[in-house]
């Protein structure tokens, strides 16, 4: 089974900021499967199932504390172990923000995040490891001006002039992620 996690903010004021790409992402993937999330509050997080070929995962938590509901989700639908970890990881898949990549490009990378991320330190320290693949999208669309610091940039909406390139991007990683 294929585990696909998407981080985010819970909360409406955070539904459309560059923080939750992740969550968009995930949305888009059930719709194009035609699934649904439901509220798992085992896992702290939205769960939705494709038969046994996907489980998509947004945890309810704060991005600081992804960690916790990555692993229960994982130990829960998954039957997640220790014993387990590296075959199981070689399955999972993480979509997050990544500031160190423009908008609209995307990587996805074994082990490797952007240099500071405070929802992926939180999934090493659970799952205590980094060796999952890491799908990086990139929401930087400040175009070298700098003058905010990047904490609070990735808590603002996308503008209307960038949605069409978040689209797109959407769109791409998720027929990726699909086959």
């Amino acid at each position: 089974m294929t585990k696909i996690v998407g981080l985010g903010n819970p909360g409406v004021e955070y539904r459309n900021t560059r923080h939750s790409i992740g969550h968009v992402v995930l949305d888009k993937i059930a719709s194009l499967l035609a699934i649904s999330f439901v509220s798992a509050k085992k896992t702290n997080s939205q769960i939705a199932r494709s038969k046994s070929a996907f489980l998509l995962v947004k945890p309810e938590t704060f991005m600081n504390d992804s960690g916790r509901a990555v692993t229960a989700a994982l130990s829960y639908y998954a039957q997640f172990d220790s014993a387990q970890r590296d075959q199981e990881l070689s399955d999972l898949f993480v979509i997050h923000d990544d500031l160190d990549i423009p908008l609209g490009e995307y990587k996805i990378q074994l082990g490797t995040g952007p240099k500071i991320h405070n929802g992926l330190l939180s999934i090493y320290q659970h799952l205590k490891t980094k060796r999952f693949w890491h799908v990086r999208i990139g929401v930087d669309g400040r175009a070298g001006q700098r003058t905010m610091p990047g904490n609070e940039y990735v808590l603002l909406p996308f503008l209307p002039t960038e949605q069409p390139v978040v689209d797109q991007v959407v769109e791409t990683v998720a027929r990726k992620l699909l086959g």
